[in-house]
């Protein structure tokens, strides 16, 4: 099962990936497994994916899945095209992350974790995003963006729309 849903290039690039840790430690590799599968998966991981990368690293499934559930960088549902997370904990909070979460969702259309109907965009709450500093905070790909406003946040979304058509 593992051969048929782990391509040959996948399982290449982990190879190469675990070759940076003690062979016994090889599932320290999980989280590069994890990433590469979701790309080559539409952005998602489905649980027959987390079984394959546990079969293939000699891991246990559900220290997959606690991997794959914790972190917000992976996706266990289909997302769109590109995923706006908006980080709303504390500092974000007390700066307007609220008023940035109101402001997508209306000119989305979409409420939190959520897809627009042209996959383009989906739209998710986050719980910290580690840039403090610069508060409302969002990250959309690899990309952060910091001292949101509304304004700010719709140049972000046009320039997103014209990169991605």
């Amino acid at each position: 099962m593992t051969k048929s849903l782990l391509s040959p290039a996948i399982c290449e690039h982990i190879d190469k990936w675990i070759l940076r840790y003690p062979p016994e430690h090889k599932r320290s590799g999980v989280f590069e497994a994890l990433r590469v599968v979701q790309a080559a998966n539409q952005g998602y991981l489905s649980v027959e994916l987390m079984d394959a990368v546990a079969d293939y690293l000699g891991m246990s499934k559900i220290a997959v899945y606690e991997v794959a559930t914790f972190y917000s960088l992976y996706h266990l549902n289909p997302v769109g095209e590109h995923v706006i997370d908006v980080c709303t904990n504390i500092s974000c909070s007390l700066n307007g992350s609220s008023e940035i979460v109101t402001h997508l969702k209306q000119r989305l259309g979409i409420e939190m974790n959520e897809t627009t109907p042209d996959g383009k965009f989906t739209l998710r709450e986050v719980e910290c995003l580690g840039a403090c500093i610069a508060p409302p905070v969002c990250q959309i790909g690899h990309e952060y963006y910091e001292n949101l406003t509304k304004e700010k946040m719709d140049e972000i979304l046009k320039k997103r729309l014209m990169n991605a058509e």
